[in-house]
């Protein structure tokens, strides 16, 4: 079985010290400026851990964002509209 490629980033933007988005991708700096063109407000961006296959990262994503609700009252942060738990 060969390896699948870890090329997959998990990461946060950030307004202040509030999560507005959370979400994977394979190229960071491409989805960054996507999140700038659609017009969000963000005010950093945090790569969480390391790099992971595409799997693990949606993994990691569901369970990050279901967890975020359970916190947050079932709402998901601001950036988050379409993903639903």
């Amino acid at each position: 079985m060969a390896n699948k490629k870890r090329d997959y980033e998990k990461y946060e933007l950030r307004q202040g010290r509030k999560v507005v988005y959370r979400g994977i991708t394979n190229d960071l700096e491409r989805r960054v400026n996507e999140h700038e063109a659609g017009g969000k407000k963000f005010s950093s961006v945090n790569k969480v851990g390391s790099k992971v296959t595409r799997g693990s990262a949606k993994q990691w994503e569901e369970k990050s964002l279901t967890t975020y609700r359970q916190t947050h009252k079932g709402k998901n942060p601001k950036y988050n509209i379409n993903d639903k738990g």
